[in-house]
């Protein structure tokens, strides 16, 4: 408030000084009292609205691209300004009141704007050519942090997301509870300690009790720490960790969505970073880039690697943006990763089982009902949208509080948030999908 009142002065210091000199003047030159006692009010009135007016520009010029949720004050205060000259200044009172009245709805209705919750928009992010074969192990670590998180030293964030979207189910920290997959913290000793598991089966994938018995036929299990980890990221199904499989299949099923195929698709240079960073972050010598790619070319056939054509191999996107709106559904949903956790009818490869299926044309009105519910949507794209954006609002029965990120208001468009959001408000469980492009 004190920086806003300092830039008013600046602004305005002419016209304050004319105006003290003015009430000056009425004191020294009008004699009767009446009528001098009228002339100095006015002035004092005429002086507090200017001070008003000039606030007012103050803090919009201020906050016009660093805080645009205080632009509505410029309008209440013009609003005031309006409301008093029209009721002391009565030669200009009618105008006045009519403009105050104008400014108070632009100031409710700009209000009611900037409490909405806001998504920042965007072009597409620049294409970063990276050459993930050349790189020392510490800056591919850092690559792989960049892909698991989003950012180097953002490991500890809660909530940092990165591409590999590993979060959104692992934790990596010690004694972190995780509920939904594996805690990772020193995953390369404890992959190790996991090949002598009783259902692991190392050299006989036939008597796995698991649903998928190995990546494809021929390949069979893994024989090092390296190959587990590899196994583990390209046929999650192969092997499932005891709890961790999905709720009734008696850990036949894997929830994890391979991560060389749609909607993670990393490419085995990105997958080689990913796993470096878990060796480097435990202080462990980690594989070289070959050793790392060779285990994964063991359970990953060659027509199912990711082409450069497909994904981004070599290749980093800079910016924050997953997607921008021009994608067709399939490619707007898998890019924002809503299919790797959950099940949405008529999206291709959208069976994640981590969230709920999201029949929300039906789902959003009974939620908005529930008593548990602590939103303020009133319609069901105003509930998708809150989800999205605020996902606490309303935790669905049975999804735990904090699994999804609570960043995708910086990571998508408006564009591509209104595309999704109209998508989700047409699928109705009993009735036709709707189109897609």
């Amino acid at each position: 408030m004190v920086e806003l009142l300092a830039r008013a002065w600046d602004l305005g210091w002419p016209i304050m000084i004319g105006l003290v000199g003015l009430l000056i003047y009425f004191q020294a030159t009008i004699k009767d009292p009446a009528s001098k006692k009228s002339a100095t009010f006015k002035t004092l009135i005429g002086i507090l609205c200017m001070f008003l007016a000039l606030i007012a520009i103050s803090n919009y010029a201020h906050n016009f691209e660093y805080d645009p949720g205080m632009l509505p004050v410029s309008l209440v205060m013009i609003t005031a300004m309006s409301f008093i000259m029209g009721l002391y200044f009565t030669n200009i009172g009618a105008l006045m009141k009519i403009g105050g009245f104008m400014f108070f709805v632009a100031a409710a209705l700009s209000g009611y704007g900037n409490w909405l919750p806001q998504v920042e928009g965007g072009f597409p992010p620049p294409v970063v050519k990276l050459d993930f074969q050349s790189m020392s192990a510490q800056q591919l670590g850092d690559e792989g942090e960049k892909i698991i998180f989003g950012g180097i030293g953002q490991s500890k964030t809660q909530g940092a997301i990165g591409k590999g979207q590993c979060p959104l189910c692992h934790g990596f920290q010690k004694g972190f509870l995780s509920e939904r997959a594996p805690n990772l913290f020193n995953i390369p000793a404890r992959s190790a300690e996991q090949l002598k598991a009783p259902n692991y089966h190392m050299n006989d994938a036939a008597a796995r009790n698991t649903e998928q018995k190995e990546a494809f036929e021929g390949s069979g299990t893994a024989t090092n720490a390296q190959e587990y980890i590899a196994e583990s990221h390209a046929c999650p199904s192969c092997y499932v960790v005891p709890g961790f499989g999905v709720k009734g299949s008696n850990d036949t099923v894997s929830p994890m969505p391979r991560i060389h195929k749609p909607p993670i698709s990393l490419q085995l240079g990105e997958l080689a970073a990913v796993d470096t960073w878990m060796y480097t972050r435990e202080g462990v010598e980690s594989p070289g880039y070959d050793a790392i790619v060779t285990s994964y070319e063991k359970f990953i056939p060659e027509a199912d690697r990711p082409k450069a054509s497909e994904g981004d191999e070599g290749e980093g996107k800079g910016g924050d943006m997953l997607v921008d709106g021009s994608e067709p559904h399939d490619a707007l949903f898998a890019g924002a990763g809503c299919t790797a956790c959950h099940t949405i009818p008529g999206i291709k490869d959208a069976e994640g089982k981590v969230g709920p299926v999201l029949w929300e044309g039906t789902n959003a009105p009974k939620r908005m009902k529930d008593s548990g519910y602590a939103g303020k949507a009133k319609t069901t794209k105003e509930y998708i949208t809150e989800s999205i954006l605020d996902p606490s609002a309303y935790v669905v029965t049975d999804f735990p509080d904090d699994q999804m990120p609570k960043d995708f208001g910086l990571k998508l468009t408006g564009g591509a948030l209104s595309k999704i959001v109209d998508y989700l408000a047409a699928l109705e469980e009993g009735k036709p999908l709707p189109p897609k492009e």
